[in-house]
């Protein structure tokens, strides 16, 4: 009997969890890459429910958070938020003491009321804490114009309002794009040096880059997260392991190009002269980028400029920067004044310092004052460059632009954790399950948004972020956009593979995406590869933001997807940043080093037997085509399959074309491995081709680089 009364408890138990698990969208069983369904444990839905924040110790507790979840949304007046689209009427339900009369009302942007109509509501009235509360049903009105608005409510118990955010049916520069195609090259900044680089590739850089490739032809240029990571040495070298994604990293400014500094005086000058000299060597060499030598002769540099007095022009400039990005920049600058004096493991971050409004970080705004100010210059003068980037980009002729890419979270302990606690899930990292390519899974060791407080904050974190990164950009790729559906928590000391999907309200992350990127004027390429639920796919297209294909990716049951299948909303291109570049890939590099380091869970024979087949797949649809000749081999020929390959994309009724700059001059070297922090030197790879360093200088007249965006240029525009 015993027994009996055991199992029943543990059954009730499993059902409530489940029951509660789906009541806050994390999922309990899942598709895997394979085809398989697995179930989710226990641990893992009691993990995340408690990062959640949602008690789940016991049945009672269990039951408890179920029927607090289901009376929540009684408990308000209004929703925390409310997001819908253009042209749509929207309904929201209004609670009140049961027969109390309410009115709702919006307040637009633009100041302008527009009343709201109540609509038939028979829901039953619900008795909460001995309060019968009744539920009316009121409809916003469908002609109100995009933006942020405010909805009021007043009932007989006072005055409730929250945000109403309007978004686009459809992003409309995609459809501007309509009818006309791009290409554009694909690049990772801080490999891409000149002669004047600091050891690292910058603004500067950027802009020389965007000037060759507009000159050739290209409508825009792609390149990777440019969000400030550490204030000083040491610093990340993963551009997706930001300390924020709000601010950009000063690594990446150029000393020389800063107006005050033709007004340091000629030691000073000589001095700075000096540290960019420390770097002619490094500049010319294929060996590993070091960051953090570049960072410290700069950071050394920049204390010299930032004493020298602006003019009264320059310092209205720098005021109106300040104002405008208001307390956000504040905050982010007295992290990194605290970063200076505090280790990342100091007692003083988890309590006196434990978040901006304390009372310590009142006194240090004081105390540090000085160098918060230079902390908010060195963002004043990256959002200057960036301008000129941008300005430079279509100058050249390039119709979008500089394409700002878009990390999916940040790292623990940098500033937006600090910043934003108030919106981050504690106790769990976002990651990946396992896959083809990653066949342990990854755990990316970031903190994720907590949909439900992130909603209650009116999503206001992500709007901020979203502005910053589109201020000075003609578009912006978003890495994993399936995260704005689900993300794949993983609980603290659990393995990547021991997580679970935690969904989100798309329909706001998305029309807040497409809301600020049309005010950017904009457009929005989601990175929608790996595991997703089929309709995602239909839903970005619908709200008009591209998808990414990679040739190597793209297959139907027959194989290789032919090139007229693919998407024409799409940034379609040969590979991406998270395999070698093409020659290496053709080479079986990604092969070589998954197994050096660990990453394979079957035999290394059978892996480069499935490699192989696959690219023989994809290069017998080339030479199908005519692009590549029956018996031209990818080893005999490298160059000449690499040019076919991009030729075939262009074959594809795609709107953008990425051509990974890596692939134009014949790097091989991987520039990330998936799965891997220590074990290999990501995302520390200069740009090299054959013949060693490739360097701005000399990229317009590299026959490689030329060969390529003519090939590529010609196959999308025959006869131009």
């Amino acid at each position: 009997m015993a027994d009996g009364t055991y199992h029943d408890s543990t059954h009730q138990a499993d059902t409530l969890l489940h029951e509660l698990a789906a009541a806050h969208g994390v999922g309990t069983s899942y598709w895997g890459w394979d085809g398989t369904q697995r179930s989710v444990p226990e641990s893992t839905l009691r993990g995340v429910l408690a990062a959640l924040g949602v008690p789940v110790e016991g049945p009672g507790e269990l039951q408890r958070s179920l029927d607090e979840t289901k009376v929540a949304p009684w408990r308000r007046t209004l929703p925390p938020v409310v997001v819908g689209r253009e042209g749509q009427e929207h309904l929201v339900n209004v609670h009140v003491p049961h027969g109390s009369h309410a009115t709702v009302r919006v307040i637009a942007e633009d100041g302008r009321r527009h009343e709201a109509e109540q609509r038939e509501n028979w829901d039953p009235p619900l008795e909460l804490d001995g309060v019968l509360t009744g539920r009316a049903t009121f409809a916003v009105p469908d002609d109100l114009p995009l933006g942020w608005h405010t909805l009021v409510a007043e009932t007989a118990g006072g005055v409730a309002e929250c945000p109403l955010v309007v978004t686009p049916r459809r992003l409309q520069t995609t459809g501007a794009l309509a009818g006309r195609r791009h290409w554009g090259l694909t690049a990772q900044l801080y490999s891409v040096r000149s002669l004047r680089s600091w050891g690292i590739g910058d603004f500067a850089d950027l802009m020389d880059l965007a000037a060759i490739s507009g000159q050739a032809g290209a409508g825009f240029v792609l390149v990777n997260p440019l969000h400030a990571a550490e204030p000083g040495p040491p610093v990340e070298d993963s551009p997706y392991l930001p300390s924020t994604r709000r601010f950009f990293n000063p690594l990446y400014l150029r000393v020389e190009e800063i107006p005050e500094h033709g007004y340091l005086d000629p030691a000073e000058q000589a001095r700075i002269a000096q540290l960019a000299g420390q770097f002619e060597d490094a500049n010319r060499s294929a060996d590993h980028l070091d960051r953090n030598a570049s960072f410290a002769a700069k950071l050394a540099a920049l204390e010299l400029v930032f004493r020298v007095r602006r003019g009264p022009a320059r310092t209205q400039q720098f005021a109106d920067f300040c104002s405008d990005q208001g307390p956000g920049l504040d905050d982010f600058a007295l992290w990194c004044a605290l970063a200076e004096q505090l280790a990342p493991d100091a007692p003083e971050w988890a309590g006196a310092a434990a978040d901006p409004g304390t009372p310590y970080c009142a006194e240090q705004r004081v105390r540090l004052a000085g160098r918060i100010e230079f902390h908010r210059w060195l963002q004043w003068l990256c959002d200057q460059q960036l301008e000129a980037v941008q300005r430079s980009a279509t100058q050249a002729g390039m119709e979008i632009g500089v394409i700002h890419d878009l990390a999916v979270g940040v790292k623990r302990g940098g500033s937006d954790a600090w910043t934003l606690d108030a919106v981050l899930a504690g106790g769990v990292t976002v990651g990946a399950p396992p896959d083809m390519f990653n066949q342990q899974g990854q755990d990316w060791t970031q903190p994720p948004w907590h949909p439900g407080r992130l909603a209650e904050s009116g999503y206001t974190a992500y709007r901020d972020m979203l502005r910053t990164v589109l201020r000075h950009a003609g578009g912006i790729r978003v890495d994993h956009i399936l995260g704005l559906f689900r993300l794949w928590w993983i609980p603290a000391g659990a393995g990547p593979g021991e997580g679970t999907y935690v969904y989100y309200d798309h329909e706001a992350l998305i029309g807040i995406l497409a809301l600020e990127a049309q005010r950017a004027g904009a457009v929005v390429i989601g990175e929608d590869l790996g595991v997703f639920e089929p309709w995602v796919r239909d839903y970005l297209a619908e709200r008009g933001i591209f998808g990414t294909s990679i040739l190597w990716f793209e297959h139907d049951a027959g194989g290789p997807l032919a090139p007229e299948r693919y998407r024409q909303q799409c940034l379609t291109s040969v590979n991406t940043h998270d395999l070698p570049p093409t020659a290496g890939y053709l080479a079986g590099v990604h092969v070589t080093l998954r197994e050096s380091l660990g990453l394979l869970r079957r035999p290394v024979e059978e892996e480069r037997a499935e490699a192989v087949a696959e690219q023989e797949a994809v290069l017998s649809l080339v030479r199908e085509r005519g692009l590549l000749p029956a018996d031209v081999s990818a080893g005999a020929d490298v160059q000449r399959t690499v040019e076919a390959l991009y030729a075939y994309t262009a074959l594809t009724p795609s709107s953008l074309l990425g051509v990974a700059l890596v692939d134009a001059v014949g790097e091989t070297r991987t520039q990330n491995q998936p799965g891997t922090s220590t074990q290999y030197p990501n995302w520390c790879i200069p740009l090299a081709g054959p013949g060693g360093t490739v360097l701005l200088d000399s990229l317009a007249e590299d026959p490689r680089f030329r060969s390529l965006l003519d090939t590529v240029g010609t196959a999308l525009h025959p006869g131009e």
